[in-house]
């Protein structure tokens, strides 16, 4: 058996199922024509070899993993350029994976780990964008311009060990470059690489959590702003939470220069932060003061950092970095509160959560974030018919937010939710692509808008907006389950338990912080039931019933626990109690997970009397 070292690249257009159901003839013409004017050209130019074409992918080989990345770039370049012509919605464009490893040769063909690898990494970079492993990244990232962007360990379909990837940032210089671009007859300067890990919570209240975690997103935010520095996202940075961990490691694994770390004490009227930055220069600080101090604290440390990384700020980042979205700490705290309960998801917790964000927007008028979390809050209960509450009322809500902030990317997301319960789908749908224009990383336009297109019954899409929303928060076991609902819907098996058992994990930690919960019971009961396990999943579907009796989300989704188990009369059961209150029309009648019943006489008769004629 020969073997031999390879750079491998592996691509796919991305969405392929819905643009040939679109347009069967002219989604494969243009295909193909990609495949003779672009695909080939290049791989031949970077001196590479396709060695598989499948219906909507290729795999090539190359001997040098710099030639391979170049050709990524030059690929997605080129399928930017041809895609000026067309309608967003009609748009053909590709994901990328590159991995350097060991393959097997038989023949003309490739295969084994180094090949396997690839084709994972593709599934998980964005359409139109670029992953590669670790060793990619560490072989190139010297000699290349572009900038490699940690996304954490992540744990594919038939690999044992999770796999350090990276997102290729082509608008972005990589830290590691040697040489400079020179634009406009000037030299841009190299761009200095921090990550900012989560500051711990010293308060010995747990509680306090919320604080500490706001405190941190905060900074990175701020030190986002400058153009000089390329600052690790929050998502992988918090994968850290709580984990013991060498900082010198950790700047190793992320590939960075420097880090910060701190911890945050709040009791009573008083804070205290401490911060330090480690690297090639050192600094420390401890800030004891009053809490309404801690916006000043906040900004003393972005400016600490910048002294010691010796930063030249622009006019404007100045301006942005200053710029706070409150000056009132009581109110920043409600709403800071408001965003925890608003990711515990189930109807008490909305229901608290809306209570924080309206005090906060009580204590400050012109708090445009609080109004976006306030507008989210009316939406979900207005789908289950919590809130006595009209569509317009939600969106005069997300207009004052938009008023105060033109540029939220909360404030579109609400707006974009808001109006798709209210039937307003193309214009859902725009706001949803400027929230994510204004923040690619935003949780809630990734998960609402995943949501948007399931109701279409666009899996495809649905399944790389919920895999984006998943990667954001690392707690995040909603997206994490409702994608294995769609992986089972495509018949992508593999990937439905990978995600399912990832699911399961986050919702078991969920449910152990917050017994009294019964989002992650239910959840982790539809988690459980699409692995298999029928007998633990009856017994979280009977805790989420003990639990939250009177939740239409929980018995619903324990509704379709039982249907993958099924269980239809049980399930039926639960149905007659909830379709006919519930306005999430759009869902049910969507979801894969009520096919079995479709046909059934007890469901027909359901929804006969809940949309007659």
């Amino acid at each position: 058996m020969e073997r031999k070292l390879a750079a491998i690249l592996a691509a796919d257009v991305a969405g392929y199922s819905a643009l040939m159901e679109v347009d069967e003839a002219g989604t494969f013409e243009r295909l193909r024509a990609r495949h003779k004017d672009l695909f080939e050209p290049e791989v031949d130019r970077y001196h590479g070899r396709i060695f598989k074409v499948m219906g909507d992918g290729l795999l090539a080989e190359f001997g040098s993993v710099v030639d391979a990345v170049e050709c990524a770039a030059a690929l997605q370049r080129g399928m930017m350029e041809r895609n000026d012509n067309f309608p967003e919605s009609n748009r053909i464009e590709i994901r990328i994976g590159i991995n350097l490893g060991e393959v097997i040769i038989e023949g003309e063909d490739r295969y084994g780990e180094g090949v396997n690898i690839a084709a994972r990494l593709q599934s998980l970079a964005d359409p139109g964008g670029i992953c590669v492993s670790a060793k990619v990244s560490r072989e190139v990232e010297k000699k290349l311009t572009y900038a490699f962007e940690p996304m954490g360990e992540q744990w594919v379909k038939n690999i044992t060990e999770p796999i350090a990837c990276y997102r290729v940032n082509l608008n972005a210089t990589s830290p590691g470059v040697s040489k400079v671009l020179m634009q406009n007859g000037s030299a841009a300067p190299k761009r200095i690489s921090i990550a900012v890990l989560p500051f711990s919570n010293m308060s010995g209240d747990p509680e306090q959590e919320y604080f500490s975690d706001g405190i941190t997103e905060d900074i990175i935010t701020d030190l986002s702003k400058i153009s000089h520095l390329h600052v690790i996202a929050r998502n992988t940075t918090f994968t850290y939470k709580g984990r013991p961990a060498k900082i010198q490691q950790v700047a190793q694994d992320l590939g960075v220069r420097f880090v910060l770390e701190g911890s945050v004490r709040k009791a009573g009227s008083r804070v205290r932060v401490t911060g330090q930055l480690v690297g090639s220069h050192l600094w420390a600080e401890r800030y004891d003061r009053e809490l309404t101090d801690i916006f000043a604290i906040q900004d003393e440390i972005t400016h600490a950092i910048v002294d010691q990384l010796k930063i030249k700020l622009l006019p404007d980042e100045k301006e942005a970095i200053n710029a706070t979205p409150t000056e009132d700490v009581e109110a920043y705290t409600y709403y800071l509160r408001g965003r925890q309960f608003l990711h515990m998801c189930s109807k008490s917790y909305m229901l608290l959560a809306r209570r924080m964000f309206a005090r906060a927007a009580e204590i400050d008028r012109s708090y445009a974030r609080a109004y976006a979390g306030i507008a989210n809050c009316d939406s979900v209960l207005y789908s289950w018919q919590y809130a006595d509450v009209s569509i317009d009322a939600i969106l005069a809500t997300s207009a004052k937010a938009l008023e105060l902030d033109p540029d939220l990317a909360d404030a579109h997301a609400s707006r974009g939710l808001a109006l798709q319960y209210g039937g307003l789908r193309a214009e859902a749908a725009a706001e949803f692509d400027r929230a994510l224009a204004l923040d690619p990383n935003l949780h809630e336009a990734n998960y609402f808008y995943a949501r948007f297109f399931f109701e279409q019954s666009d899996f495809e899409r649905a399944a790389e907006l919920f895999e984006r929303a998943m990667r954001v928060r690392s707690d995040d076991y909603r997206s994490a389950v409702l994608l294995a609902c769609v992986y089972r819907s495509l018949g992508r098996h593999a990937d439905m338990t990978r995600v399912a058992r990832l699911g399961l994990e986050r919702a078991e930690l969920e449910l152990n912080l917050h017994p009294e919960n019964s989002s992650p019971a239910q959840l982790g009961a539809l988690a459980l039931a699409q692995l298999g396990e029928r007998d633990r999943a009856k017994e979280w579907a009977a805790r989420t019933l003990a639990i939250d009796p009177d939740d239409l989300n929980a018995l619903y989704n324990i509704a379709c626990t039982y249907l993958i188990m099924d269980e239809t009369e049980a399930a039926l059961d639960l149905l007659e109690k909830i379709i006919p209150r519930t306005k999430q029309i759009m869902w049910w009648q969507s979801d894969p997970d009520l096919d079995p019943i479709r046909d059934h006489p007890r469901y027909k008769r359901l929804v006969e009397r809940t949309i007659p004629g």
